[in-house]
């Protein structure tokens, strides 16, 4: 019993150092620094999590859930465009809040059903607003909900966790972004990439590799 109760403390040890470093510096940190914050040997982050992918997912499902909250909620808002800008203001409060889940929200983990999940959730709730939105005759008639991770991308070069002038930027960018979905512009936009070869990109962009 006390093996058993070592090796849930230690695991709690790990998720909670993973949660501080992703934190502060993005996924792709060494798993050994991810054991020195916890202060355990990088055998036991293996054993407890053989994949980083299932870190990244137990760190970050929480959040994502909340994401999918966030989601859900714009969609029911009464009004839809007002749920809209809400959504989209949070997006920049989370994303500069947290490094890793900044990246979380830009990537694709096959391997985490969880998670990918809640995003899946999330979409299809944004999905539905768009389409309210639309309905209400506020958002313009050729905007995708696959558009939403070139808004993750926008707003997530500008916000940095723990700079309050990269927030006031990062809320200005919102504001751009608001008027150009706004319906009334008759200007047709360039057509949209497919949404898994965006995320693709948009995962290779943030590690460094060519897209």
């Amino acid at each position: 019993m006390a093996r058993r109760a070592d090796a849930e403390r230690n695991r709690a040890l790990v998720v909670r150092a993973a949660e501080e470093v992703f934190g502060e510096a993005g996924i792709d940190v060494p798993m050994s620094e991810v054991a020195r914050r916890a202060g355990v040997g990088i055998a036991t982050v293996m054993r407890n999590f053989p994949a980083r992918e299932e870190l990244i997912e137990e760190t970050f499902l929480a959040a994502m859930r909340d994401y999918a909250t966030a989601a859900a909620a714009a969609a029911a808002d009464p009004d839809p465009w007002q749920g809209f800008r809400g959504f989209l203001g949070y997006l920049v409060r989370v994303q500069g809040g947290n490094r890793g889940f900044n990246q979380v929200l830009t990537t694709m983990f096959p391997g985490a059903e969880r998670l990918e999940a809640e995003r899946q959730a999330a979409l299809r709730d944004f999905i539905r607003l768009v389409g309210r939105a639309k309905a209400a005759g506020k958002l313009r008639a050729d905007f995708s909900p696959h558009d939403l991770p070139l808004f993750l991308l926008a707003t997530s070069g500008v916000v940095r966790p723990g700079s309050e002038a990269l927030a006031v930027a990062g809320r200005r960018l919102v504001a751009y972004l608001l008027r150009a979905c706004e319906a009334g512009d008759t200007e047709p936009l360039p057509p949209a990439p497919g949404a898994r070869e965006l995320y693709r990109a948009l995962e290779n962009s943030s590690r460094g590799r060519p897209a």
